[in-house]
């Protein structure tokens, strides 16, 4: 991995991201991949996320680091063993003039987990809790066993209106109608495909950014994001592509910002169908899924060249993944390293499994959401078709691509077979992808939620639930770290690289990277 010198190391604390005061100033970003919706509950997904946290607060902020801190909840602590108190924030407006209060919490938690048609929601931060108001600036969430993990999850979520937003639909937030939130910026336009604006809301209840106007450009393609800053269209890009991280860290007129990330690449393979629509044997007939076969699925994850990926097609800018979170992370296991890449040893499995001659597979991917994504699907797609598994490969925009991978096939499950598809740990912690990658999928329980290969194993199953109901931190980062040993024993997914985002802005300009990935421009500081 490339060590640069700009903004990687620098820890600041979110409120220091704002400076206060401020002259006319205009910002305009360059995006490698647009949010789906202007509504903050739509899809959980990373630049969807992103968007929002300019309009809409979070009772608990989190900083770049995804450490706690006050937001529109101002305290919050256990009252009893089922029972936490939020005590709010008084003197926030909304950006049409209405008061901050508890009606807008209780309304934002119920209509959070249960948006039509989403894609993948808040339903496994949400589900299980029970929301009370006690007074306008008072609320008690009740759960119905010990839960520590409270505060993590409710910071992943956005408070919208009462009165304007609870009660809208998706296309409503589209329009901008319903997008009034609490945040530092206002909905000024959204046009899919073109341009994202936003102004200053000035009466902001924290210190108001330095930019009066933002305009967030998505530009799909890497090359033409890298053209678009230089030429100066831009004053900031998002994802820099790898093979640029060179060219531009020789140039004065631009400053590098780059760190590691929450986010793991992986894959997530059918285990729920006896045929797999994307299978086939090796003649093109029909055959019993493989990839329900434990065996199968390791030898899968012993055909990838970890270290290739990386240093191929990464540029070395990515770290090999061997669990669901890197280093550093709280509930990550010090007993998992990158499974290393044996091809003998995938063959000998796939003959022990009964598939000496292999089988054929489709792998899908986005080609527009992650570093380098369409790249890394082929990529994997020859390393198995080098043990035996003549592997086709189709990618897709991410607007397609979700829904299908979610919900796509004829029952309203997955559509795919095989996925390449990435997650973002919103809580910051360990919880965030078992909950909703590996526990078996509990649409009223809120587990599974973004289990599109619909794993399911009881006894991991309980053993993240003992996590989550364990108060003692250091118990459960031993639960959590055990979970996750077991979900790789039994390749649940197949983890195989951690990101590392590296973002571009014009000399004066600099990028404090966030382990979220996400691209604020309340994160964008002058020099």
């Amino acid at each position: 991995m490339r060590k640069l010198t700009a903004a990687a190391a620098v820890s600041v604390s979110v409120f220091a991201l704002f400076t206060g005061a401020a002259s006319a100033e205009k910002l305009t970003i360059g995006l490698a991949s647009e949010p789906t919706a202007m509504d903050p509950h739509f899809h959980n997904l990373g630049p969807n996320n992103a968007i929002s946290y300019h309009l809409f607060d979070r009772l608990i902020a989190q900083d770049e680091k995804q450490r706690l801190s006050p937001g529109l909840a101002v305290s919050w602590q256990p009252i009893d063993e089922l029972t936490w108190e939020f005590k709010l924030r008084e003197g926030v407006k909304f950006h049409d003039g209405s008061d901050f209060n508890a009606d807008d919490v209780i309304c934002t938690m119920e209509r959070a987990p249960d948006v039509p048609n989403s894609p993948s929601g808040f339903g496994t931060y949400l589900k299980g809790k029970t929301f009370k108001k006690i007074d306008d600036y008072t609320v008690h969430i009740s759960t119905e066993t010990p839960y520590p993990l409270m505060a993590n999850d409710i910071s992943t979520i956005p408070v919208i209106s009462d009165s304007a937003g609870c009660r809208a639909a998706t296309e409503d937030f589209n329009a901008g109608t319903a997008a009034i939130g609490t945040g530092p910026f206002k909905f000024g336009s959204y046009k899919p495909g073109e341009s994202i604006t936003m102004v200053r809301n000035d009466d902001y209840w924290g210190d108001a950014p330095i930019w009066t106007e933002v305009d967030f450009r998505p530009i799909k393609s890497g090359p033409s994001r890298v053209a678009a800053l230089l030429a100066g269209d831009v004053d900031m890009i998002a994802s820099v592509p790898t093979t640029d991280i060179g060219v531009l860290e020789g140039k004065d007129e631009i400053q590098l910002s780059q760190g590691v990330s929450n986010r793991v690449i992986y894959l997530h393979l059918d285990q729920f169908r006896e045929n797999s629509p994307f299978v086939k044997g090796t003649d093109g007939s029909d055959i019993k899924n493989p990839l329900l076969d434990q065996r199968v699925r390791l030898a899968i994850s012993k055909a990838i060249n970890r270290n290739a990926i990386v240093d191929r097609v990464m540029e070395g800018v990515a770290l090999p993944a061997g669990q669901l979170l890197p280093e550093g992370f709280f509930g990550v296991s010090e007993n998992l390293q990158p499974i290393d890449y044996d091809p003998n040893g995938a063959k000998e499995l796939l003959a022990e499994a009964g598939y000496p001659d292999g089988f054929q597979l489709t792998i899908h991917g986005p080609n527009d959401r992650y570093i380098n994504d369409a790249k890394i699907a082929e990529a994997i797609g020859q390393m198995l078709t080098r043990v035996g598994i003549k592997t086709a490969v189709e990618t897709m925009p991410r607007s397609v691509y979700f829904g299908r991978a979610s919900r796509g096939g004829a029952d309203g499950q997955p559509e795919f077979s095989f996925i390449l598809v990435g997650w973002g740990a919103g809580s910051g912690e360990a919880s965030s992808p078992l909950k909703s990658l590996i526990h078996t999928y509990d649409k009223d329980k809120g587990f599974g939620s973004s289990n599109r290969g619909r794993h399911s194993n009881a006894e991991i199953d309980a053993k993240i639930e003992e996590a989550l109901r364990t108060v003692d931190d250091e118990k459960r980062q031993d639960l959590l770290a055990e979970a996750t040993e077991m979900a790789i024993g039994d390749v649940a997914i197949i983890p195989t690289h951690f990101q590392v985002n590296t973002w571009a802005a014009k000399k004066g300009l600099t990028y404090i990277p966030r382990t979220d990935e996400y691209t604020l421009a309340m994160g964008v500081v002058k020099e």
